[in-house]
């Protein structure tokens, strides 16, 4: 039984004090209503940015324009960084009101979305009473507040992962044991999301439940604990504790290849599961596609994210619960964004309507067509940009050329959200991903997100400017050659870019399997660029956070199609155009005074006839990913002939578990975002961690 001053624990199968429902007063096994997360419920592809998601290299002019994005500079201090946001994330604060937004000037506004479909998603954002239950689309199922936290973080409903199958959480799959120990682990979950600044005891976590239950605690506890589902994060409490092993054991020896997102997420976690790990940086900095860039002059400052830089959707995602740790607030970005014609006016707010209705049954007419052809022939696969531009045809979709700019406009924005050209992206496979998005608002964390790399960096083993030439694997274990030297250990860990792997400048002893080399191949790894610009005063309004531009010339339709605002979060006013698609190659051939150039002309083609001076920028920044050697692109996308299998084969390990994978291209779920990169990074610790106890290294 639980102690009088325990909160109440969940109802478990089989129980005979069970409430059923958890309503009944004095029962020990009644819902926890102590135990809500702050609305965390399931995690842009970031068009990475939009990754959010992942953008990378620059060039910086100064002034007003420059094209050298990887020269160190420090985020700003947080008294920089303003904090009279317009909108609080969902989450932030109970009950928010969703802010209308209003377009900049007379502009009719449209609310977009960045993602690659416009679809309905469960939200966890309403205020959560005490026992409340929710229902799921199948009406027949109920869950209760603890099951919908676990589901947002990515667990099913009434099922094991395939993790949990391979940890032996449960001795018989099926039946009550495994009902009963995915309610613990529900209970479990939801009690540290409910405070993710302490750090969850195993005799915390079974202070609700019940004795006899004590073995499935203790399973569910530490398989959550070891995969990185609970005690992970940048808080003082958890920070402290995971840089020593967590049970004293000393385990194997692992060099991690690369400090992005995923290699400083792994490391910390592999200390605390007692390896010894070094890490080997070929740039001057941590972090990789994730880049912020403090900019300044004329009395202005602001920090610019030129790689991942949105929080594509908080429920349950990990770079949320970061910024809860760190007291950061959220900013969401309205979904109010008006559109301008290439002279400027604003686009018909009737054709614009027209034609995104338009677009949206397009796509949803390839859907139907692709789910055709999948069951009848397993192996077809053709261009998503044919299939859509068959079927405009064929439904006489934008007949007349403004029309056609605006289905454009849609098209570079597809081509945003995957990094990619339409004619190659697989039309079978191209959104795999999209069943496991996570919900919620997409998000800008004021002062950039290097802030969470700076803080995972601290404190560990980095050796920066060793870029890494081979890595050679045997029954002994490895070798890493990097810079000069040579680098021994049990294991290597292997987070570069999937550009990285493609242009093969890491040499495999012995060569990678066929299988994997095959993945690699054909899993497209995109470009997305940008152009960030910060000017001495906001001249676009506060009141959005998004607005776009046309272009008559199809084939540079993502040329600076995009603009956001960051004034709110960057601590200055800074104005970031976005370049995808064949324009994002074509611009990193051109000067970056002729890409600001550009810029400019465009934003006073817009603003000049408001009245509204558009002045030159104190400083601006042109990224350059494709040209990056430690990146050479942005981030992944499903290629023609690949499906998202791909993903899963970029992430095994290879050499009889010498060789291990991680990195937002390994991970199926959550490719091209920045939350996908630091799940990956999770994984693998617990991957490692399995074959250290299989060969009893370190084992009591």
């Amino acid at each position: 039984m639980a102690s009088p001053e325990a909160p109440p624990g969940p109802a478990l199968s089989g129980d005979p004090n069970s409430a059923g429902s958890g309503s009944g007063s004095g029962s020990d096994v009644s819902t926890p209503e102590n135990l809500v997360a702050q609305s965390e419920a399931p995690l842009e592809r970031a068009p990475v940015s939009p990754s959010d998601q992942s953008d990378r290299t620059e060039t910086e002019v100064e002034p007003p324009a420059s094209d050298t994005q990887d020269d160190s500079s420090d985020p700003l201090p947080d008294a920089q960084i303003r904090d009279d946001f317009s909108e609080p994330a969902a989450g932030e604060r109970s009950g928010a009101a969703t802010e209308a937004g209003r377009a900049i000037s007379v502009a009719p506004t449209r609310k977009r979305r960045r993602r690659k479909k416009f679809f309905t998603e469960i939200n966890g954002g309403p205020s959560l009473s005490r026992n409340r239950r929710y229902r799921l689309a199948d009406p027949a199922k109920e869950i209760d507040m603890e099951a919908l936290i676990a589901i947002s973080v990515g667990f099913p409903v009434d099922s094991l992962t395939e993790e949990e199958i391979e940890a032996n959480v449960v001795s018989v799959l099926g039946g009550s044991e495994q009902a009963n120990y995915i309610i613990i682990r529900n209970h479990i979950l939801a009690r540290w999301r409910s405070n993710v600044s302490m750090w969850l005891t195993f005799e915390q976590a079974l202070e609700a439940i019940r004795t006899e239950h004590r073995t499935l605690v203790h399973s569910a506890y530490y398989f959550l604990l070891e995969h990185g589902y609970i005690n992970f994060g940048l808080a003082p409490a958890i920070t402290e504790v995971k840089l020593r092993s967590a049970d004293g054991v000393e385990r194997a020896n692992v060099v991690i290849v690369g400090a992005g997102m995923a290699g400083l997420v792994a490391a910390r976690q592999l200390v605390f599961l007692g390896f010894k790990v070094v890490v080997l940086e070929g740039r001057a900095r941590p972090g990789g596609r994730v880049r912020s860039k403090k900019m300044s002059g004329d009395g202005v400052e602001a920090a610019a994210d030129l790689g991942g830089s949105v929080l594509t959707g908080i429920n349950g995602n990990p770079l949320g619960v970061l910024a809860r740790q760190l007291g950061l607030p959220l900013h969401k970005v309205r979904d109010v964004c008006p559109l301008y014609l290439p002279n400027g006016k604003a686009v018909n707010k009737d054709v614009d309507s027209k034609v995104e209705v338009s677009f949206n049954k397009l796509l949803d007419r390839v859907c139907n067509l692709r789910q055709s052809m999948i069951e009848e022939v397993k192996s077809i696969d053709v261009p998503l940009g044919t299939a859509l531009e068959a079927f405009r045809h064929v439904y006489n979709v934008a007949g007349n050329p403004q029309e056609r700019m605006l289905l454009d406009w849609h098209l570079a924005n597809l081509e945003y959200a995957n990094a990619s050209l339409m004619s190659n992206l697989s039309m079978a496979y191209w959104d795999q991903d999209d069943p496991y998005e996570m919900g919620g608002d997409h998000c800008f964390i004021p002062g950039g997100n290097e802030r969470f790399v700076r803080e995972f960096a601290k404190d560990l083993p980095i050796f920066y400017g060793r870029t890494v030439e081979s890595i050679r694997y045997g029954l002994d274990g490895v070798l890493v050659y990097a810079g000069g030297q040579e680098f021994r250990g049990d294991m290597v860990l292997c987070t570069v870019p999937l550009g990285v792997l493609k242009k093969g400048t890491i040499e495999f002893v012995p060569e990678l399997p066929q299988r994997k080399l095959d993945a690699i191949s054909r899993l497209g790894f995109g470009l997305l660029n940008k152009v960030a610009m910060l000017f001495t005063y906001n001249f676009w309004g506060a009141d959005i956070d998004t607005f776009g531009h046309l272009a008559e010339d199809p084939s540079m339709r993502g040329e600076f199609f995009l603009f956001y605002s960051y004034h709110s979060v960057s601590g200055g006013p800074l104005l970031i155009a976005l370049v995808a698609g064949e324009a994002a190659i074509k611009f990193e051939m051109m000067s970056p005074v002729e890409s600001v150039n550009k810029v400019l002309d465009i934003l006073r083609g817009i603003f000049t006839p408001k009245g509204i001076v558009v002045p030159d920028p104190v400083q601006a920044v042109c990224t350059r990913w494709g040209k990056d050697h430690f990146a050479y692109g942005s981030y992944s996308y499903v290629a023609i002939g690949s499906s998202g299998d791909d993903y899963d084969i970029l992430s095994e390990s290879v050499g009889d578990g010498r060789v291990f994978f991680a990195g937002e291209a390994t991970n199926k779920q959550y490719p091209a975002t920045m939350h996908g990169a630091l799940l990956s990074g999770m994984r693998e610790a617990a991957n490692m961690l399995r074959v250290a106890k299989r060969r009893g290294i370190g084992s009591q």
